[in-house]
């Protein structure tokens, strides 16, 4: 099957009977003047009235909502997760002007609005997920971007139609079962002297060993590989990279993870062992992640 049959395919995913609702409300957004200001919070503003209630309606329908924060007309999403704090650290290492940009699991594509600031020449998202798409294009209607969202995963980057200067892969690796095959697929993504931004679970040891979790870490069933900082550097080199930059480690902490009202599920201070938050529920090491840039030549 090839990516137009794919896009054909997954297109039909809008229909499903969970997701068709959003579809519909979607088409009863309000028309209006806007301006986005992309700082840490995503900001929309208008001189318009707007029906503040109908949108939290809308919004709400399309929990949970995960990546942010959003400011919509002064409707705060409050996100589990604080991004603009792994936006910020990243923040310093690249300059995005003129470049062709991907986000591999862009989810609701928080990180795609912010990377306007820079005006990249073009940003494609891919996450083969009907609900974020939903939300990023319920943000969308009213940043009015040009931004392209691809039912897609990291696994069509080598078929895709354009190679990218900089690619962006931010918590995924860690649910892929074959970690070097999948930075193989991250590397036919990128065009000459392009860049890979990627962040993942890391535990410590200055030893080549990862840890592979019996049935879930941190509660999360799909994580199948966490290694340390050396492992994954031979991951890299195994996949055709030349250079590896740790950029750096950080604890993921409750000011970065937590419980909002815009998720209504569990969130990091389940996941720790109420009686030592330097251990999973499991027993396994708390989560910490690693930062690198990754370039092919």
């Amino acid at each position: 099957m090839n990516l137009v049959e794919i896009r054909q395919e997954r297109q039909k995913w809008m229909t499903w009977k969970n997701i068709a609702p959003l579809r519909e409300a979607l088409g009863n957004l309000p028309d209006v003047v806007t301006e986005a200001t992309t700082g840490d919070c995503v900001t929309i503003s208008s001189n318009e009235n707007v029906d503040i209630v109908e949108l939290e309606k809308i919004a709400r329908l399309m929990m949970p909502w995960r990546k942010g924060p959003f400011d919509l007309f002064g409707l705060c999403i409050d996100t589990e997760w604080r991004s603009d704090l792994k936006y910020n650290f990243l923040r310093p290492y690249f300059n995005l002007m003129g470049k062709k940009v991907a986000d591999i699991g862009c989810n609701n594509g928080y990180y795609m609005f912010r990377f306007l600031e820079d005006t990249p020449a073009k940003v494609v998202g891919f996450d083969p997920s009907a609900l974020f798409k939903s939300q990023f294009d319920f943000i969308n209607h009213f940043v009015k971007s040009e931004i392209v969202y691809e039912l897609l995963g990291v696994e069509h980057l080598p078929f895709y139609e354009e190679k990218f200067d900089t690619i962006f892969c931010l918590g995924v690796l860690y649910h892929r079962s074959d970690p070097v095959g999948m930075l193989k697929d991250l590397a036919k993504g990128l065009a000459e002297g392009g860049e890979i931004y990627l962040d993942t679970f890391i535990i410590e040891g200055d030893e080549p060993y990862a840890l592979c979790p019996s049935e879930s870490y941190s509660k999360i069933t799909n994580v199948y590989f966490v290694p340390t900082l050396k492992a994954l550097e031979n991951w890299c080199l195994r996949a055709g990279f030349k250079s590896f930059e740790v950029l750096g480690t950080v604890v993921t902490t409750s000011d970065e993870q937590r419980k909002t009202d815009w998720i209504e599920s569990q969130s990091l201070e389940d996941f720790l062992d109420p009686a030592d938050n330097s251990k999973t529920v499991e027993g396994y090491p708390a989560p910490v992640r690693g930062y690198v840039r990754l370039k092919k030549g």
